[in-house]
């Protein structure tokens, strides 16, 4: 999802951030792009701030307030910097720049990722899709617990690759994502690391919970995409596939067969969160979609990953409308994030997507919700809070105690689910 607030991101990012020729093609890039901090006190201002995320491809709003007195951070590129200040100044809308050069902060990632050696799989840094795969292919062959599965294909025809986990026979199955925006990195790296304390953890907790469910556990939902952020623009969210007018992808997460493109979506290709021509317009979706589909009654728990914003959400996101089993989803939510709190004072809040963050149809967490009855599901919104301004390039030394407060809460979600009686028969 992305953030706290109504995300609106404009353009496609190759738009946004300056393009420059590197050995392997083409690199956006966001040099001397300032990235602001802005607060309203006004409706004006805040309908103001609504026309702006609406006028040009050189703005890049991460989040967006939906009330006065909420922060709102926007990305914005040289060239508009002073039309940019006589806006906010004739509004009087407050602003904080955040950071002077956003490519900084991306360079100085990349320069992480390049001097690492390719050694051991583990959660001091980010991993490209290969290597993920292949700590994939090495954990299916060292335990015999773990099965290799595929639960679809990109576009580019890249394996949505994952691992099924089962200690034994008639346990209830939980189906795990990451990955679905492509930015969005302490997604994959989160679930790869829970993947592992499920295979590897000797906590009693732990041990109960990876041993009584069966577990579907997929990094990466949109592959092209990932490959791209680490290629081409660290920015990119959505998937890669081709459409007219020169513009590339759909949101992944906005494309799914449920209530599509009624809220919180957009119809014009170059926005971040175009919903497709059509439900399950993308491959990724539509092959991944039919996996989940064939376990149909097998299914009793779904959980995406996403960040940023320290969120705990769940259906419905094309309204308001509470589902049948709402008041159950709210009190395990905040029994859930209690938990996660406790090893690190990382503060969640809760609620049904459409109230807690913004309105956002066709995701895959409504659609499994919806569709195939499967009546606990959730979004996490991971590490950091609303306002960070490194909210997709968090610092890699993130990954282990997000790994570590999140599997906490995961089992406390699980229990308080069972309590309730969701996994009987």
């Amino acid at each position: 999802m992305g953030s706290s607030v109504l995300i609106v991101v404009i353009g496609a990012l190759l738009c946004v951030g300056s393009v420059v020729g590197s050995s392997d093609g083409e690199e956006a890039r966001y040099d001397n792009y300032r990235i602001y901090e802005l607060t309203t006190s006004t409706e004006d201002q805040l309908r103001t701030l609504g026309e702006l995320s609406l006028s040009s491809d050189s703005l890049m709003f991460l989040e967006m307030g939906r009330k006065v007195g909420d922060k709102s951070s926007v990305v914005v590129a040289p060239h508009k910097l002073a039309d940019f200040a006589d806006t906010l100044a004739n509004a009087g809308i407050s602003a904080r720049v955040l950071n002077m050069n956003l490519q900084s902060t991306i360079d100085e990632e990349r320069q992480r990722m390049m001097g690492r050696s390719r050694g051991e799989f583990g959660w001091t840094e980010y991993h490209t899709l290969e290597e993920i795969h292949e700590w994939l292919d090495k954990v299916a062959t060292q335990y015999e617990q773990v099965e290799l599965i595929e639960g679809g294909h990109s576009y580019e025809n890249r394996s949505i690759k994952g691992v099924k986990v089962s200690y034994k026979s008639g346990n209830p199955g939980v189906f795990v994502e990451g990955g679905i925006h492509a930015r969005e990195w302490i997604s994959p790296a989160t679930v790869t690391y829970i993947l592992n304390e499920l295979l590897t953890s000797q906590d009693p907790a732990v041990r109960n919970i990876a041993e009584n469910y069966d577990w579907y556990v997929f990094p990466n939902a949109n592959p092209d995409g990932y490959v791209y952020t680490h290629k081409r623009d660290r920015l990119w969210r959505k998937t890669r596939t081709p459409y007219s007018g020169g513009c590339f992808g759909a949101d992944p997460n906005r494309n799914w067969d449920f209530h599509w493109a009624e809220q919180g979506t957009s119809s014009r290709c170059s926005t971040d969160t175009y919903g497709g021509p059509s439900a399950f317009s993308e491959v990724e979706t539509k092959t991944l979609s039919s996996y989940i589909a064939s376990l149909k009654g097998k299914i009793q728990a779904y959980i995406g990953f996403h960040s940023y914003s320290q969120l705990l959400l769940y259906p419905y996101g094309h309204t308001g409308e509470h589902t049948p089993n709402h008041n159950d989803l709210t009190e395990i939510a905040k029994a859930t994030v209690t938990s996660l709190a406790k090893r690190y004072g990382t503060k969640y809040t809760y609620g049904n997507v459409y109230d807690a963050i913004y309105p956002a149809s066709g995701s895959s967490v409504d659609w499994a919700y919806g569709t195939q009855d499967v009546r606990i599901a959730y979004t996490y919104e991971l590490r950091p809070k609303s306002g960070s301004w490194n909210g997709f390039v968090l610092p890699p030394r993130q990954i282990i105690p997000t790994g570590e407060e999140t599997l906490d809460s995961l089992v406390t979600l699980l229990e308080e689910s069972s309590k309730r009686g969701y996994y009987d028969g």
